[in-house]
């Protein structure tokens, strides 16, 4: 197994972890909102480690994607057009979001705004995030929902 193969395997895993702790910190940060909870430590952290993990994904997907020559797709060819511009585009802009949510949630004071400023950004993260994934499916047929 070389590089590439060990590269992929890892992001494809990879994904659920980033998935799972965006959700739980958008589920968390909604019960926060609308339940006016105060916003903790734990929950700093907790968005934290969604980004952190976001980041990772992040750095795992471009090093697969400029090793495996992606950019230089047909785009005529919907599989090599997908992962050529739509797939990072996608996780791109979701990764931004993210990342601006949790620098803006640490710039406002209060804790109710801090809980609906991740819900939202990371909420349109996970979307952008969940919607990149099934269009994978969509686009390239050899890929499945839950397949490494």
């Amino acid at each position: 197994m070389g590089i590439y193969e060990i590269l992929k395997s890892a992001h494809s895993g990879w994904r659920y972890l980033v998935i799972i702790l965006l959700l739980v910190a958008f589920i968390n940060a909604l019960m926060g909102y609308l339940g006016r909870k105060p916003y903790t430590e734990g929950n700093r952290k907790l968005n934290v480690f969604a980004l952190i993990s976001a980041h990772i994904q992040l750095v795992l997907g471009l090093l697969l994607y400029f090793m495996h020559d992606w950019y230089k797709g047909d785009m005529s060819v919907a599989v090599q057009r997908y992962w050529k511009m739509e797939h990072i585009a996608m996780m791109v802009v979701a990764i931004i979001l993210i990342t601006v949510g949790n620098a803006k949630s640490k710039k406002v004071d209060s804790a109710l705004m801090k809980h609906r400023t991740i819900f939202v950004f990371f909420g349109l993260g996970l979307l952008l995030i969940t919607g990149a994934i099934f269009g994978m499916i969509h686009a390239d047929p050899s890929r499945h929902l839950f397949a490494m």
